[in-house]
């Protein structure tokens, strides 16, 4: 590795406090390990280069660099290689490749040229950014008419837009005990798999409302959640004990009820007056905006908003119509752009080049949120903690090169209800790997990428793709991944998407 002396003439004239552009390298010569160093990074850090699906002799990365002049080198298998098909010069570390980006430039410029040997044999199908293309960059008045075009269309378009043809919504009553609303949820879950058996979609949302039979009212909803803080809080609550098992008969004795106001006390949702604070119910009704509904879900940080409509002024007799979600907000999006994306210029964007979504930190970010993931054989336990302190909806499985092999979901905990598995299981003692084989065929294999159950993207997919991914039922998350290597580097999720284009 070189060393991280001053830097000297024309090696960095990079123009600070510029806003940066994310910029394309490709070693297009083969190797085994290839990786990217340069004046951007004082020679002191390696940048890890991933081979292009399609075609593994050409590695590729997308780096963000400050408009001006900058000098770099490939580590490929060890040894310093520079391209002599790109400009190159003599300087401080031998001979460097250099480029060169003018400040705010309207395109963003991908290094790679056209003379290199062995092109012949690139997949251009594959290739996230085709030979010789620039990466687009959006500017603020584009990005402010698409958001305004598209606040427009969900002000102007109501909730009852959503409703299905045909469908039903179960809802459950507060007293039924908790064992019973867990099975029903699993129920649930496995209805929706067998109906999107024959599609790329593997899971919905466990989750309903919460009837009041006394108050005539929905008071909440029961969630996937739920079922993870019972599993490690319940016992302890009810018992006053550190057992290490909940039990099928202690889930029986215990009704919705009574979990909600446990919930309470653990989350201290209690008053000055020792009173407990129960969150309202949030809902909508089917003559709400899509706009509004879009909100309520995101400024409540929640899944789904239960649809109501009462035919008297003082809302008794609320009819329970539909659970809205992001997804078929975007949905509504999507099918209403469809045909004139021209007119939405933010659609055309890379996601790579937007701020969007959950990325890892890169080498060097010292001050990057820490990105959730975890390998096979950590217990359930862990990763049922990881998703209730990282407040995540999702966490990626990967293996030691951090290559996605599986995600593990809020709603998977809903497999434990299968056989009672709940009440046999050690949390600490059940590794991630042996509770998604719950939840799946005995012959399925194990990574569930060629059964699609992992719903992925490139980085170099453009908005409207990662939407219309997201739009799918039961699709609240895209895992980010290096074409070639399935080498995590993010995730976008419905919330992030929609933040975006409302602004």
């Amino acid at each position: 590795m070189f060393g991280s002396g001053a830097e000297s003439g024309h090696e960095n004239s990079a123009i600070s406090g510029a806003a940066l552009i994310p910029t394309r390298f490709v070693w297009p010569y083969g190797g085994r390990r290839v990786y990217l160093s340069g004046s951007f990074t004082r020679w002191s850090e390696h940048i890890p280069m991933s081979p292009i699906e399609g075609c593994p002799s050409v590695f590729q990365v997308i780096w963000s660099l400050a408009p001006g002049y900058h000098q770099f080198k490939f580590f490929v298998d060890g040894e310093w290689r520079h391209d002599d098909h790109q400009p190159f010069v003599s300087g401080n570390y031998g001979v460097v490749n250099t480029i060169f980006l003018p400040r705010e430039p309207d395109m963003v410029p991908a290094v790679f040229s056209s003379d290199a040997p062995g092109g012949s044999n690139m997949d251009l199908d594959n290739d996230p950014f085709p030979r010789g293309e620039v990466i687009p960059r959006i500017s603020e008045g584009d990005l402010d008419v698409s958001r305004h075009r598209i606040s427009e269309f969900l002000s102007a378009h109501t909730a009852y837009e959503l409703l299905p043809e045909s469908g039903k919504v179960i809802a459950l009553d507060i007293n039924l005990p908790v064992k019973q609303a867990f099975h029903t949820l699993y129920e649930q879950v496995n209805a929706i798999l067998q109906i999107q058996a024959n599609s790329s979609i593997s899971r919905g949302i466990p989750v309903a409302p919460l009837w009041d039979f006394c108050k005539g009212q929905f008071v909440g909803v029961l969630s996937a959640l739920d079922f993870i803080l019972i599993l490690r809080e319940m016992r302890c609550f009810w018992l006053g004990n550190h057992g290490s098992n909940l039990t099928e008969e202690e889930l029986e004795t215990h009704t919705i009820s009574a979990w909600k106001e446990g919930k309470l006390h653990l989350n201290r949702q209690i008053d000055g007056s020792g009173r407990l604070c129960p969150r309202p119910l949030v809902h909508a009704g089917p003559y709400d905006s899509l706009k509004d509904v879009a909100l309520k879900i995101l400024q409540n940080k929640v899944a789904t908003v239960p649809i109501i409509y009462s035919p008297s002024q003082d809302g008794s007799f609320p009819q329970l119509l539909h659970l809205a979600s992001l997804s078929g907000i975007l949905k509504c999006i999507c099918r209403h752009f469809r045909h004139s994306s021209s007119s939405l210029p933010i659609l055309q964007q890379p996601i790579c080049s937007i701020p969007l979504g959950t990325w890892v930190p890169k080498i060097g970010e010292s001050n990057g949120q820490p990105f959730a993931m975890l390998r096979p054989n950590a217990s359930l336990g862990s990763a049922l903690s990881l998703l209730v302190q990282a407040e995540v909806s999702s966490i990626p499985i990967v293996d030691d090169n951090d290559s996605l092999l599986d995600i593990y979901s809020r709603s998977d905990i809903t497999a434990l209800a299968k056989d009672r598995a709940y009440a046999q299981i050690h949390l600490d003692n059940m590794s991630i790997h042996q509770a998604l084989q719950l939840g799946q065929d005995a012959n399925a294999p194990y990574g569930l990428i060629n059964g699609q159950r992992c719903q992925m993207c490139l980085r170099s997919d453009p908005l409207h793709k990662v939407m219309e991914r997201l739009a799918n039922p039961g699709v609240r998350r895209l895992v980010i991944v290096e074409a070639g290597s399935k080498r995590v580097e993010g995730v976008i999720s419905l919330s992030d998407v929609s933040r975006f284009l409302l602004g």
